[in-house]
């Protein structure tokens, strides 16, 4: 008996996994569904060991279940997408309430030739700072809503921007959007992502609808790419729903996707999770990633390598 109690929160955990039943206060558990996934092998081992071998049965194909939600991000994908076309360098960048490094955000963008830079808890601190380190002689093109706190939002890029402007969703955040122009390239929208937390009960249903209503990808219209802090996991229903409308995952397609890119939060020891994104229309192919630590800032920054369909 005590072995069934021991595998039942694992089997719980599983189920609504795999059901995408997700809901009240779980929702921020779920985030961590990886270290959960590796601690179900627990159970399963010490059944086996002690030849209890109906429980051990039950155990293994609840660890394996879960597995297979999340093993195949750390596994590089075939399907990256189209090879052929031009290479565009992403990167997107929480600075918490602007005060992140500047310094260290401007030279990533240097180092990795970033041409479109995304950041989130944009403040006019944070744009001032990024300018006095020299961002605009790299990226002098921008569509920019920087407001006090954590609710503002930019985009900086090496290429034309047309059609710019920023959205607040219903979380309150902004949300900076463009059209890039891009020699040799058709026209590709970039998005600033930032849905609402589901940091407490009374907000996940604002939670849910900011994902929900973030630019589904339309084969039929221009490609879009989205990076952020989408305040949600692979491992949250929501978040898969966006991606199955037509987006890749550019960490998940390239075995990055178990890095954590949020935490340890105020120096507590807690687990990092993965909530930072960049979001590829299926048009688009990503060659590479790579997550970075920024000083002063509790997110990691999120580099993509692209390569976007030719005109």
């Amino acid at each position: 008996m005590l072995f069934w109690l021991f595998i039942l929160p694992f089997l719980s955990w599983a189920v609504i996994r795999l059901g995408g039943w997700e809901r009240g206060p779980v929702v921020q558990l779920f985030a961590f569904t990886p270290y959960v996934a590796a601690a179900a092998w627990l159970p399963a081992i010490l059944a086996l060991a002690t030849r209890r071998w109906t429980v051990g049965a039950v155990a293994v194909i609840v660890a394996l279940a879960l597995a297979a939600a999340v093993l195949p991000r750390a596994i590089p994908n075939r399907d990256k997408g189209p090879r052929l076309g031009v290479q565009l360098t992403v990167m997107t960048s929480n600075m918490l309430f602007g005060k992140a490094d500047a310094t260290a955000i401007v030279k990533l963008v240097s180092e990795h030739d970033v041409a479109v830079l995304a950041v989130q808890e944009f403040t006019t601190e944070g744009k001032q700072a990024l300018a006095d380190a020299g961002l605009g002689a790299l990226l002098p093109y921008s569509s920019l809503a920087d407001e006090p706190g954590a609710d503002g939002s930019g985009l900086y890029s090496r290429y034309p921007i047309t059609s710019a402007g920023a959205n607040r969703n219903g979380g309150g955040f902004m949300q900076a959007y463009g059209t890039l122009q891009i020699p040799e390239a058709g026209p590709v929208v970039v998005e600033s992502a930032h849905p609402l937390a589901p940091y407490a009960r009374s907000v996940l249903g604002q939670w849910r609808e900011d994902l929900l209503a973030e630019p589904r990808a339309d084969k039929s219209g221009t490609p879009v790419i989205l990076l952020g802090d989408f305040n949600a996991t692979l491992d949250h229903a929501p978040m898969r729903e966006l991606i199955a409308s037509g987006y890749r995952d550019a960490a998940d397609v390239t075995g990055k996707g178990l890095i954590g890119t949020w935490g340890p939060y105020d120096g507590n020891p807690i687990p990092p999770v993965t909530i930072d994104h960049v979001l590829v229309d299926e048009r688009i192919g990503v060659r590479g990633t790579s997550v970075h630590a920024i000083p002063r800032s509790d997110h990691r920054a999120i580099i993509a390598e692209l390569t976007v369909p030719a005109s």
